[in-house]
C-alpha cells in the first residue's frame, strides 16, 4: 500500500559565515494512517523537518531529498503556485503558539471562512456554516460568538482550538502538529489531544505529532521517531518506548522526573560524538 507521506534522505541546508549548516540531515520515515511522534531536544530539526515537508523553508535555506512524495506523487520543489493549492488543502500544520499564526485585526471566524474558501469554491454563506461546523466539531460551546470575536478575546487553549479548525476546515489527508500543547496547562491540553485524535480518526489521516515531550508522545501516537543533531536515531513503536534502546532515547528517558520514583537529582544526558553521524536501518514502507 502507498503511504500518505514518502520521505527520503531529506536535508535542509542553510549557508553561515562559516560554512553550511545542515538543520536536517538525511531524514527518511513514511507515514500511513496513524500518529507518527517526532521527539527530540530544541533545535533537533523536528519542526524545520515539518517546515520543509510543506515547502515553507525560505531561501538563503535549501530544501533537498532524494523523495518527497504525497500520495506517490512527487511534492519537492513545485512551483509556488502549486504548493499554495496543496498546503491546507492536502497538508496543514497546526503551529506552536496560535498569538503568532492567527491575524490579531480580523475577526477569527472570518480568518476560518479565508483559509476554507482558498481551497474550495464554496460561496461566503456556505464557508460560514462550515466555520461554525468546525468550531462546533473542536467543542467551542458558544460558536457564535467566537466566529465574532478577534484572537486576542479568546485564552491560549481556545485560540488552538480555532487553530484546529482552520487546519481542518478543507479535510487534508495530513496535519503536521507542532507542539500544539505546550503553551497550554495540563487540563487543556488534554482537552485538545482529545480533540485532534478524535478528528484525526473520523477522518482516517495521518498525523505528525512534533513534540519535546516523551512521555505525552508514548501515549497519545502510534509510533516514534527520536531526533538528535537534525537525525532521526531511532524509530520504534510507542508502546516500546520505555524499551528504547539508543543511548540518547535512554538519556532522555533518564532526565525525566518521576512521582512513584523520586531522586535527590535528575540524571545529566551523556552525549557521543558519534549519535551524529551513526545510520539507523529504513524501515519498511508503511512503518513498524
Amino acid at each position: 500500500m502507498t503511504p500518505l507521506l514518502s520521505v527520503r534522505n531529506l536535508r535542509v541546508t542553510f549557508p553561515t559565515r562559516s560554512g553550511s549548516f545542515d538543520a536536517v540531515r538525511g531524514v527518511s520515515f513514511d507515514l500511513g494512517r496513524e500518529r507518527l511522534g517526532v521527539v527530540g531536544e530544541s533545535g533537533s530539526g523536528k519542526s524545520m523537518t515539518g517546515r520543509a515537508i510543506l515547502g515553507l523553508v525560505r531561501p538563503p535555506g535549501r530544501v533537498t531529498a532524494d523523495r518527497l512524495d504525497l500520495d506517490g506523487q512527487p511534492i519537492l520543489n513545485l512551483p509556488p503556485r502549486q504548493m499554495r493549492k496543496l498546503r491546507g488543502a492536502r497538508i496543514s500544520m497546526v503551529m506552536q503558539d496560535p498569538k503568532f499564526s492567527l491575524n490579531p485585526v480580523m475577526p477569527i471566524g472570518h480568518q476560518i471562512i479565508e483559509a476554507y474558501r482558498l481551497h474550495t469554491r464554496s460561496n461566503r454563506f456556505d464557508a460560514r456554516e462550515k466555520a461554525l461546523e468546525m468550531l462546533r466539531a473542536v467543542q467551542i460551546r458558544d460558536p457564535e460568538r467566537v466566529f465574532d470575536a478577534y484572537p486576542h478575546e479568546v485564552s491560549g487553549g481556545m485560540g488552538q482550538r480555532v487553530m484546529i479548525a482552520m487546519m481542518l476546515a478543507p479535510d487534508p489527508d495530513i496535519l503536521i502538529a507542532d507542539e500544539p500543547t505546550s503553551a497550554l496547562d495540563v487540563s487543556v491540553r488534554n482537552e485538545v489531544l482529545r480533540i485532534i485524535d478524535k478528528l484525526v480518526g473520523e477522518r482516517g489521516m495521518g498525523l505528525i505529532f512534533i513534540s519535546h515531550d516523551l512521555n505525552l508522545v508514548g501515549q497519545f501516537c502510534d509510533r516514534v521517531l527520536i531526533m538528535y543533531a537534525g537525525r532521526v536515531v531511532e524509530e520504534l513503536a510507542a508502546r516500546d518506548l520505555q524499551n528504547a534502546r539508543h543511548p540518547y532515547t535512554r538519556g532522555l528517558l533518564g532526565s525525566l522526573p518521576r512521582l512513584e520514583h523520586p531522586v535527590d537529582r535528575l540524571a545529566v544526558l551523556q552525549r557521543q560524538d558519534s549519535w551524529r553521524d551513526e545510520e539507523i536501518p529504513l524501515p519498511p514502507p508503511g512503518g513498524l
